[in-house]
């Protein structure tokens, strides 16, 4: 199983950094894919892939919540990462317009110029949206020749927004949101494509149940697949199966 968003090189986890991924080993989950957010999580981000070079896996860009008006000196430094190190995706990226829109023009800019990265470097997408679904799908419309592939992590959409994400070659990302009861996820993943969904934990925020509000894990990926199951009526070693073959052939493992 792979845990395809997690961000176990966040200050959260310098206590027990290696037990989180024994535990997530023992649960069966031996793929972690480590998403960029800023300058600052460049080096623990590297650092983590490189003690457990057999398990992680990193990925390069700018989050949305990240872009001030130095956006254009931070999209440089963080593309003349691409040609130093192998990276599996250009994320995480996109467009949160929750906590403030000060910046929305800048974060739209930051967003087409990393999808203009990922059709150079032929490699997927890792798209963050919070408030902003309409306007994301709008610039990847623009942008999408054929070329982009990706996935909206941590979906809580709709099955219509769920289609137009698939009509544009996106996969979905599930995750803790998935296991609560007030999600409305419930009524969404049976109508899902499996074909294009994968299943992550973007620890250590939004834990699954029986965690919620607690510290978020890769190991509790385990839970978002057993919920996954129950909810489109199959087996958690078919949920496994089927994304974690989505996501080896997303990000190319």
């Amino acid at each position: 199983m792979i845990d395809t968003h997690a961000h176990i090189y966040a200050e959260e986890f310098n206590q027990d950094r290696e037990q989180v991924v024994a535990r997530a080993l023992e649960q069966g989950i031996n793929t972690i894919l480590l998403p960029n957010i800023d300058l600052e999580s460049i080096e623990p981000m590297l650092k983590t892939e490189a003690q457990f070079p057999d398990v992680c896996r990193s990925m390069m860009g700018l989050h949305p919540c990240y872009v001030k008006d130095d956006v254009n000196q931070v999209l440089d430094t963080i593309y003349s990462w691409f040609s130093k190190h192998s990276f599996i995706a250009v994320g995480e990226v996109g467009i949160d317009l929750y906590w403030d829109k000060t910046y929305r023009a800048e974060q739209e800019m930051a967003f087409v110029t990393q999808l203009n990265w990922a059709k150079e470097l032929d490699l997927p997408v890792v798209i963050h949206t919070r408030d902003s679904i309409e306007e994301t799908l709008k610039l990847l419309k623009q942008e999408q020749d054929g070329s982009l592939s990706g996935v909206f992590h941590c979906f809580g959409g709709s099955v219509e927004e769920a289609k137009a994400i698939n009509d544009l070659g996106f996969h979905l990302g599930l995750g803790g949101v998935s296991t609560f009861k007030n999600g409305g996820m419930d009524k969404v993943i049976p109508h899902l494509d499996l074909s294009k969904v994968l299943l992550e934990t973007d620890c250590p925020y939004l834990a699954p149940v029986p965690h919620r509000g607690k510290r978020n894990e890769p190991a509790y990926t385990q839970l978002v697949a057993k919920r996954v199951a129950e909810l489109t009526e199959k087996s958690i070693e078919e949920i496994d199966a089927i994304t974690t073959q989505n996501a080896k052939t997303l990000f190319a493992l």
